[in-house]
């Protein structure tokens, strides 16, 4: 029975966010358009073109087909499976099935399936977008993990439901490694969930969505599905580490909160994508390496136990 309940929490999980990826991807569109003085789609539209995406036939024109199918279905369960080990706003329900290293490989994971689906695709803008991407996950993917060890290391263990309890960095008052590793993912957040200023891997404009040019119908739908995933999975881990307040009311009002405060967290994403202008890779690379290099000083400071 008890095994039951924790699979039935994790599929709760995971149709959560199914659900609410989209419907925040709609309020990114709409407050950006808002904020540029348009008008802007429905709500609603991000379920309206999944739903389209996924009718159509699905067409296969790159290099490798079954590498694009491959790539497109490993990038929807990698994320899938990291929503199953988050604490949504109530205890993780497999926090016992891993730890903050499984956590690191399948968020890294995500990334590597579109440097598959680049490959697979062959195309030159396609090749350009990987090259980006790869270089973005060298300094980005360190970057994270140095936040979740600083974690384990306040707390010294690796489990999940330690780490991601919300006191390693804000239960007890920040401490000094705390206080910079919230203002480093500050300002790298919008990287990793791959929004303007930094989306130059796909830069519509430049290279035409680059690594999933040659996606189209259900392939493109569930790619653009794990996206819209990814920022929700990278704001609840936000909530999670740095703003935790609130999350431990009786439910469903510490839920609700939970959902509040990663809303408003998107609608921070939505800002400064609204009224920023894309960088350059080499801008962007030397940003990331400004943020490393104070992640790093964070991580020594961390050992001393400061």
């Amino acid at each position: 029975m008890e095994t039951l309940t924790v699979i039935l929490r994790a599929l709760a999980n995971v149709v959560v966010v199914l659900l609410l990826a989209p419907l925040f991807e709609g309020v990114l569109r709409r407050v950006t358009a808002r904020i540029q003085s348009r008008q802007g789609p429905p709500l609603l539209q991000p379920y309206y073109d999944l739903l389209k995406l996924l009718g159509k036939e699905d067409i296969e024109s790159g290099e490798s087909p079954w590498m694009q199918r491959f790539a497109v279905h490993l990038a929807l369960a990698s994320v899938l499976t990291v929503v199953c080990l988050l604490p949504l706003g109530a205890p993780s329900p497999l926090n016992a099935a891993g730890d903050m290293i499984l956590l690191i490989y399948l968020l890294t994971l995500a990334g590597i399936c579109t440097l598959l689906a680049g490959l697979a695709a062959g195309s030159t803008y396609s090749l350009i977008g990987i090259s980006r991407e790869m270089i973005t996950m060298m300094a980005l993917e360190p970057l994270f993990a140095i936040t979740l060890v600083i974690g384990a290391l306040n707390v010294n263990s690796l489990r999940l439901d330690q780490v991601l309890d919300g006191s390693v960095y804000a239960g007890g008052g920040f401490p000094l490694s705390g206080l910079i590793m919230l203002a480093v993912m500050l300002l790298s957040f919008q990287a990793f969930v791959q929004r303007v200023p930094f989306d130059i891997a796909e830069a519509e404009t430049e290279i035409m969505e680059g690594p999933l040019i040659e996606y189209s119908g259900p392939k493109l739908a569930l790619f653009k599905y794990a996206q819209m995933i990814k920022l929700v999975i990278y704001s609840s881990l936000f909530v999670a580490l740095f703003i935790p307040w609130g999350s431990a009311l009786v439910f469903p009002f510490g839920w609700l909160w939970f959902w509040v405060k990663v809303l408003g967290l998107v609608l921070l994403v939505t800002v400064v994508a609204a009224t920023h202008a894309r960088y350059r890779i080499d801008q962007a690379l030397n940003y990331y390496g400004g943020l490393l290099g104070v992640a790093f000083v964070a991580l020594i400071l961390a050992g001393f136990g400061y």
